[in-house]
């Protein structure tokens, strides 16, 4: 009998769970690319719909190459796109991040009560569908002309309400497939989505931006509207649904330091006889209150909430910031500032990193929140010193400002929905995960609007803001740091003796 080749055997060593499971890793995985990669044009798309202004004359002798190869509107005036080339363009800019992340951020708690009562996969497709239509609508006021400030909001506010089903579905996917032990790791890689969308549609995006910017639009919101048909037709909510087991499980030590049994949680939570016996069968869609009094879920929500801040005016704001500073064309400066998306995925795989080895989450975020804060000043003032400069402190910064953002959101949320006092429900990691990052969507909703306030006063008030930003995170995050260094202190001494 011949000895079966090399790469057979690498096939047949894995079981059928380990397949379906890395299956639902690599398919979430790029589910939640898809909705970054369609937010992201915006951010690029800003250096077009304002330009520095220059005159006709100018226009005919140093661009007369390009004008010939691009048709410009006519009522596309040489500042850029109507009605954002006004001296009040920052406003005006920040005003559609404001619009888009504010939806984003009241859907989101609605979001989570809403993916509890209903098959995931049907939700998550839906909402990649509609978030492709309002994404390519943006897209379509080039094409037809429009100069409507409110047609521009509309369609991100819309945009913003529908990508809400993203997000909780997908960490309660992942939840259910990958139990505590290396959740840190695990969802350290997977949360790596959130750079590499980032990074696509600023490519996608930036290959059109001065030569049909409505594509930058369209393109990714095809792209999204496909990968919804992937979702359905492939997306398995829970092991049990094909006979796999399961690795979550609620009796887990990882985080018993932070989330101990003097908190009295299941008392606050099990009120009554109905709401616990739903509980221990797993059927019961927890409360939002209930969802509240969960240990931890407050501190590390309001923490996202600054986190996020600093995390999403980068996103919105970077490529604009470059340019001005940089003096680089709206494709060139899109691009450098992918470099902040990729420090963000080795930030986050090596906050799950930390936090596995330490089993402390919220001390792995709190040293890298306290590092952050000083690194942001450093980057307000070497950023200005070049090109090469500014592609290390880009790095290091997205490292910093991604790492407790990305822990935060996947692996503390996965952790605080199947707390034991749950009792194995896993419906309510949708609730869970949806208030988390809800309450850290307000944040994102603020930082780019501060930004836009802030910015033509000097971007070293923006800077200002993000460093006060992350300070406030850390502030937030005190108490349970000190709970988890004295649980370890406990421990050290239980050893001893």
């Amino acid at each position: 009998m011949a000895e079966l080749p090399a790469g057979i055997r690498l096939i047949t060593s894995f079981t059928r769970d380990q397949w379906y499971r890395s299956f639902t890793f690599v398919l979430t995985f790029l589910l939640y690319v898809s909705f970054h990669l369609s937010r992201k044009p915006i951010s690029i798309v800003k250096g077009e719909l304002h330009k520095h202004c220059i005159t006709p004359q100018v226009i005919r002798s140093e661009y007369a190459i390009h004008i010939q190869s691009v048709k410009r509107l006519p009522s596309e005036s040489p500042c850029g796109w109507e009605p954002f080339d006004k001296n009040n363009y920052k406003q005006l800019l920040g005003a559609l991040d404001y619009s888009f992340l504010c939806a984003y951020a009241v859907g989101m708690y609605l979001s989570g009560i809403i993916g509890e009562r209903l098959p995931i996969r049907y939700y998550l497709t839906g909402g990649m569908f509609a978030s492709g239509l309002f994404t390519a609508m943006f897209g379509f006021g080039y094409f037809y002309n429009i100069h409507s400030l409110w047609f521009y909001i509309v369609a991100q506010i819309a945009n913003g309400l529908v990508q809400t089903t993203g997000w909780p579905s997908v960490v309660t996917c992942v939840g259910n497939w990958f139990g505590k032990g290396r959740r840190g790791l695990i969802m350290g890689l997977w949360n790596s989505h959130t750079s590499v969308g980032n990074i696509l549609g600023s490519l996608i995006a930036g290959y059109w931006v001065s030569t049909c910017w409505g594509l930058s639009f369209v393109v990714p919101g095809i792209i999204i509207s496909l990968m919804g048909i992937v979702c359905f037709l492939f997306l398995i909510e829970h092991p049990k649904d094909i006979n796999c087991t399961s690795t979550s499980s609620s009796n887990d030590p990882e985080m018993h330091c932070l989330l101990s049994e003097n908190e009295n949680c299941i008392k606050l939570l099990h009120h009554n006889n109905g709401v616990s016996e739903g509980l221990e069968k797993g059927n019961f869609a927890i409360s939002f209150i209930g969802a509240l009094r969960i240990p931890g879920v407050m501190e590390f929500s309001l923490c996202l909430l600054f986190a996020k801040l600093v995390s999403y005016t980068f996103l919105f704001w970077l490529p604009l910031y470059i340019t001005n500073v940089e003096h680089l064309d709206a494709k060139k400066a899109g691009d450098l500032s992918t470099l902040f998306d990729v420090g963000g995925i080795f930030g986050g795989i090596l906050a799950g990193v930390i936090s596995d080895r330490l089993k402390k989450r919220a001390t792995t975020c709190g040293m890298m929140l306290l590092v952050a804060a000083p690194t942001l000043y450093a980057f307000s003032a070497i950023s200005r010193m070049g090109s090469e400069a500014t592609i290390v402190m880009l790095l290091i910064c997205g490292a910093l400002v991604n790492g407790p953002y990305a822990l935060i959101t996947t692996a503390v949320s996965a952790d605080l929905g199947t707390h034991k006092s749950l009792k194995g429900n896993a419906r309510a990691l949708s609730t869970v995960t949806a208030i988390i990052d809800g309450t850290g969507s307000v944040g994102a909703a603020l930082g780019p609007l501060l930004a836009g306030l802030l910015s033509p006063s000097g971007w070293n008030n923006v800077f200002y803001m993000l460093m006060i930003a992350d300070a406030c995170a850390l502030l937030f995050l005190l108490r349970l740091i000190r709970k988890e260094l004295d649980c370890s202190l406990e421990q050290t001494l239980f050893k001893e003796h």
